[in-house]
């Protein structure tokens, strides 16, 4: 069963010059390495989601390989600089995932 993640990112409005910044060095980092997954993001312009989130999304096979890369992420080390700049501009976060149904 195929899997979609979403990252839901709210941040600080007042950083979000500085958020979008480093937002695209994640998406250089997926770009330059072909060990990353290659997401899509997303901002609302309507809906419930505010206009300060961003949604990062990526498509899995399974639900063990979207955890996996939760797990990979999250100890790479060139990923984790990025994170802990970006970090404190974050008011919320949250992991959603999504069964894809293919009928």
């Amino acid at each position: 069963m195929s899997m979609t993640l979403r990252l839901v990112q709210r941040f600080e409005m007042r950083n979000q010059k500085e958020f979008l910044e480093l937002e695209r060095s994640f998406a250089e980092l997926e770009r330059r390495r072909p060990d990353y997954v290659k997401g899509r993001r997303l901002r609302p312009i309507a809906g419930p989601e505010p206009v300060n989130t961003l949604i990062w999304e990526g498509d899995f096979p399974d639900l063990k390989a979207a955890r996996d890369w939760l797990d990979f992420s999250g100890g790479d080390s060139e990923h984790e600089s990025l994170y802990v700049r970006q970090a404190p501009f974050f008011e919320a976060v949250r992991i959603e995932f999504y069964e894809k149904l293919d009928y």
